[in-house]
């Protein structure tokens, strides 16, 4: 088991309201009178209401070179990085403290620039960690990195069940956008995508912080990874000279109602457990009709889903990094001892990942 002890957040600086991020869409791009009609209200139908950015609006307006966008990346990711786990480790629901020194895994998720060595390297030199450190970058997850994260680092602990470990989940998807895709992938991104960093706290089940508890905390029971074959085209990046293109399929929503249904039905079957069971649904926000599609085609109360609608309308997809934001919200309520939960992401691949959580002491 894994037991996850605290979420941090870097949010950025730079936050925009939709309806003015839809105003800048039409001076960006050069669309006819019955475009705007068709593609726009994309932007009113997505159930966004604001969104951070590490860079100020002007910068949208402007081409940008691959090198730029990677350098700027590269910046803000060590930035807003450290601002997350500073405050994972500040604000821990244990009552005895956990320092940089007490870490014996770094793990860093993301998909929206290039750096290597990778950013966790950074990280070190930023902050005490010890110089035996492990560390884990993972690159390339997408939307399903939060959960794909998770499941390794619970792999890691459950091998390791006395040690510590971070988890970072950095995505600076403002940085990808292409001011001169015209195409409705582009639109879509532009309308849904947020920039975000989380740093999570996990401690393994015989670790010496698991007596400081100072209330029952999620822990990780187990997982489930499923990847549909022939599916590369759903999501993802085109890389281009001018840096990260775009893929994002219209068949999202509709894969919900197959894919991610049935590896949900599975997996629930296989732990002995049914859907009305689960009271937490942690689930990454892909979109509001990625939510939409969840309610139908399980038939989950949308209560159960109130914190991941709260979280998309208030910062967006931050890509990978968004399901921790749910959880940070799930992670502040006080649950009864034996509350079953799901984590739950889709990302590139076509990929699912689901966690099952147990609060427990």
């Amino acid at each position: 088991m894994a037991i996850i002890c605290s979420v941090g957040k870097g949010i950025p600086i730079y936050e925009i309201e939709q309806n003015r991020i839809k105003d800048l869409v039409q001076n960006i791009f050069s669309y006819s009178e019955r475009e705007v009609s068709r593609l726009l209200p994309v932007f009113d139908n997505a159930a966004i209401e604001k969104r951070q950015f590490v860079v100020p609006q002007d910068w949208f307006l402007v081409e940008h070179s691959f090198e730029e966008r990677n350098d700027l990346y590269h910046q803000n990711a060590i930035h807003y990085t450290l601002n997350a786990m500073d405050e994972c480790l500040k604000n821990t629901f244990l009552s005895e403290e956990v320092t940089y020194e007490d870490i014996d895994l770094l793990a860093f998720v993301s998909s929206t620039g290039i750096s290597t060595p990778s950013i966790d390297t950074y990280l070190i030199n930023e902050r005490p960690f010890r110089e035996n450190v492990e560390r884990m970058p993972l690159w390339g997850l997408g939307c399903a990195g939060g959960a794909i994260g998770l499941s390794r680092v619970y792999n890691w602990l459950k091998a390791n069940p006395t040690k510590v470990a971070i988890l970072i989940n950095c995505e600076i998807c403002s940085l990808t956008f292409q001011k001169g895709d015209q195409k409705k992938s582009n639109l879509i991104g532009t309308a849904l995508f947020g920039d975000g960093v989380s740093a999570l706290l996990l401690i393994g089940e015989e670790s010496i912080y698991r007596k400081s508890l100072i209330k029952p905390l999620p822990l990780i029971k187990s997982y489930s990874s499923y990847t549909e074959k022939d599916s590369t085209n759903v999501m993802g990046w085109k890389i281009i000279n001018t840096g990260f293109e775009v893929i994002f399929s219209k068949s999202i929503p509709a894969l919900v109602h197959t894919i991610w249904k049935n590896h949900m039905q599975k997996f629930l079957q296989q732990e002995g457990l049914s859907i009305d069971i689960i009271d937490a649904f942690i689930s990454h926000p892909g979109g509001k009709k990625v939510l939409d599609a969840m309610v139908e085609a399980l038939h989950i109360s949308t209560e159960k889903l109130h914190y991941s609608a709260e979280i998309l309308r208030d910062h967006g997809n931050m890509s990978s990094a968004t399901v921790q934001y749910v959880l940070f919200k799930w992670l502040e309520k006080d649950m009864k001892l034996g509350t079953k939960g799901v984590i739950t992401a889709l990302g590139p691949g076509f990929s699912s990942e689901i966690l099952l959580l147990e609060w427990d002491e």
